[in-house]
């Protein structure tokens, strides 16, 4: 594959710069460099700036209102963004759900779901995992019975990111649990306004509300809003999760973080030196960028495959990927050592203008830190992807 640009590509890039330093809010910009807290506001408010454009779901195809961009198009878009410091557009609807509607979806849901993905109208969430039932995903439990023009649901999910906000989850239910748990699964689009649902929040260790537990009583979902046929949502849903986890490998994103880390490197120092001359740290910070640049190629060429589905490669890019995030973080802790330790909540929710620990570079840190242990285990955990890497690669 020819990595060089072309006089196309150049100008394109161009274009994208000039409308990233022009409609980019210099507010926003600034969280995302800083590692502030972003509030549904500012991610509906960068959506939708993006979508007046016509950019904010890269890889639809035209017919849907998507950009007709190619694969490197593409890449120098989301390169781009990260270099610049966008808030990221949401997964859950333009790079999830809307994949499985346009491939599996009736004409009257592509209609409807659509362009209120599109336009950020509707916040998605996704009802994926649940208690003893993430990783080995077909032992879900939660239940959807039959009653006329409507499913019946019950059960729970757990892990829900950004649930608090979200108009509608798509869920994983067990509609007949008679046959081999794989094969009893179906893919149901809820409103979340629906009676019956709750949604309980789940404070993590950075002491941010990012995920939640939702239930379900006994909650009334139409049948129409049933994608494909029932019991073949364990196809959907595997078709899905290889568009996820292509996206989890966010090269910009991490390439913007690197550049962070040595900046951050540079103004710490040991033996009366900077911290990044010194030759293990040094070391260390080398060898990411060679990961981080052959993950970046292998994105590359993955995209440029995309027309035969999401394969093992989404596998690969998705443990790789975020191996590389947690080392980011693990080496950016080790720069600032203790100055990492003081925890200022408000800091981080823009509340005040700066750290009280004195470091608003180091003061984000530790909470990022922790905050990346989940990297290696939504999506499917890592442990998991290399058995699948094992049986569709290696035929083990």
């Amino acid at each position: 594959m020819d990595l060089n640009y072309s006089a196309e590509d150049l100008a394109f890039r161009d274009s994208v710069r000039a409308f990233l330093a022009a409609q980019l809010p210099p507010e926003l910009q600034d969280k995302v460099r800083r590692h502030l807290r972003l509030s549904k506001e500012d991610f509906v408010r960068w959506h939708k700036i993006v979508a007046a454009q016509g950019w904010a779901a890269p890889a639809w195809p035209v017919e849907y209102g998507g950009p007709g961009w190619n694969a490197t198009q593409r890449h120098i878009w989301e390169d781009e963004c990260a270099r610049a410091g966008t808030p990221p557009i949401l997964p859950f609807g333009v790079n999830m759900v809307a994949p499985v509607i346009m491939a599996f979806g009736n004409d009257e849901q592509k209609a409807y779901y659509l362009p209120r993905i599109l336009n950020c109208d509707d916040w998605w969430c996704q009802g994926y995992s649940e208690p003893g039932a993430g990783s080995d995903l077909a032992a879900l439990k939660t239940t959807a019975v039959r009653d006329g023009d409507h499913y019946i649901v019950n059960g729970q999910k757990t892990w829900t990111t950004l649930g608090q906000y979200a108009d509608m989850i798509f869920c994983l239910v067990r509609t007949d649990p008679t046959v081999r748990k794989q094969e009893g699964i179906s893919f149901l689009l809820i409103d979340m306004k629906t009676p019956g649902i709750t949604v309980r929040p789940i404070v993590m260790l950075d002491e941010e509300h990012e995920v939640n537990e939702v239930f379900f009583d006994n909650v009334r979902v139409p049948v129409a809003n049933l994608i494909g046929k029932e019991n073949k949502g364990w196809t959907y849903a595997k078709y899905l999760l290889g568009h996820e986890r292509t996206g989890i490998a966010a090269v910009g994103r991490s390439k913007r973080e690197l550049a962070f880390l040595k900046a951050l490197a540079l103004r710490q120092q040991k033996g009366g030196q900077p911290l990044l001359r010194d030759p293990l740290f040094a070391a260390k910070v080398a060898n990411l960028e060679i990961e981080l640049m052959a993950l970046e190629v292998t994105v590359l060429r993955t995209i440029a495959q995309e027309h035969q589905g999401p394969g093992p490669q989404a596998s690969v890019l998705k443990v790789k990927g975020t191996e590389i995030q947690q080392m980011l973080t693990e080496l950016m802790v080790e720069a600032v050592g203790p100055g990492a330790l003081p925890f200022d909540p408000a800091y981080l929710e823009g509340e005040t203008e700066h750290a009280a620990g004195g470091d608003d570079d180091a003061a984000p840190l530790a909470g990022y830190y922790f905050n990346y242990r989940k990297t290696s285990i939504y999506g499917g955990s890592n442990e998991i992807q290399k058995n699948i890497i094992t049986q569709m690669i290696l035929g083990l």
